[in-house]
């Protein structure tokens, strides 16, 4: 999962010296994201494609973008030129594209909400976090994240604060996409990382930040082309669904049609890698092994670290399908 950063933002880290020309702050991920994969990084490092760490590789697509840890990672390493991050939560592309528009007023914003906040008593925090969370559910809900609007500086910065500062970094909405998560029991949140928002604003300076579907990537899919692809995993177990974190489902037809699409973005000659949960922890699934049948199939340990219970985080296996 995505933690929040640290002194690991002043180092720049190559696993390929000399390919990379980016000698600034390595940027990581704004928000704590159920899924997100800065655990998982040195085990996809080392499932990049060939082509990429040669610079061969010039664009690279993630359709379920999340927290962007493996895009963070890709462009402080390599020379891509051009990227198409995508995602279905609207409140993401939001923030994404006030970090890309308007950094400086973001970052004005959390600061008076930062100073605002730690210099309350816990009982007036408590206060201050769900009137922030009554005032972000107004938002209008069918505001169309694909043509950027100044407006939204506030909301954005809103999302920010309440993924800091609520229970265990969950983001959590209900059937009405309101976010419904209570406040998190912290003394001193680090809300704002100004830091790691301008390298933000930078990497996003070649990219194009859409609220699409995930088959958007066929319009872009070629030989020159790298995508990775992070979908809501597939429950594990009757209890365990990552589709909390949106208001959409996100069933097995789904995961079918997301076959599908990594199928034909092979055939135009994309390399792609795709993470997902794996069945078999827990009984004898081989719903992947038989969907992914015609690629190859790495199973790998992950630390589930966004978990209401405690005793529930831990180590469980995961699966990387790579075309290569």
């Amino acid at each position: 999962m995505i933690n929040e950063v640290k002194s690991q933002n002043t180092k720049q880290l190559s696993l390929f010296p000399g390919i990379n020309h980016r000698k600034v702050i390595k940027p990581s991920p704004v928000l704590k994201w159920a899924g997100g994969k800065t655990q998982l990084l040195p085990e996809i490092q080392q499932k990049y494609p060939v082509k990429l760490q040669q610079g061969k590789i010039t664009t690279y697509l993630e359709p379920f973008f999340g927290g962007g840890a493996v895009f963070f990672d890709v462009y402080s390493q390599f020379k891509i030129e051009k990227a198409y991050l995508f995602d279905k939560n609207p409140e993401l592309i939001i923030l994404y594209k006030v970090i890309q528009n308007d950094v400086e007023h973001l970052i004005d914003k959390l600061s008076i909400l930062e100073k605002d906040y730690l210099s309350l008593t816990p009982e007036k925090r408590s206060d201050f976090y769900y009137q922030a969370r009554k005032s972000y559910n107004i938002f209008d809900k069918n505001t169309d994240a694909n043509y950027y609007n100044r407006d939204w500086i506030e909301r954005a910065a809103y999302t920010i604060f309440l993924n800091k500062t609520c229970f265990n970094g969950l983001y959590r909405v209900n059937s009405k996409g309101h976010f419904n998560v209570p406040i998190g029991r912290y003394k001193n949140p680090k809300i704002l990382h100004e830091n790691n928002l301008k390298a933000v604003n930078q990497a996003f300076k070649i990219a194009e930040i859409q609220h699409k579907d995930f088959s958007e990537v066929l319009n872009y899919a070629n030989k020159s082309t790298f995508i990775y692809y992070d979908p809501p995993y597939r429950p594990i177990s009757q209890t365990a669904s990552f589709n909390a974190y949106s208001s959409l489902d996100f069933n097995d037809d789904e995961q079918r049609r997301l076959r599908d699409v990594f199928i034909t973005a092979s055939n135009k000659g994309a390399l792609q890698i795709l993470s997902n949960s794996d069945p078999t922890n827990y009984v004898d699934d081989p719903f992947f092994d038989e969907l992914y049948q015609e690629f190859n199939i790495n199973r790998i340990a992950a630390s589930r670290m966004i978990n209401s219970k405690g005793n529930s985080r831990g180590k469980i296996r995961e699966i990387l399908v790579t075309n290569y």
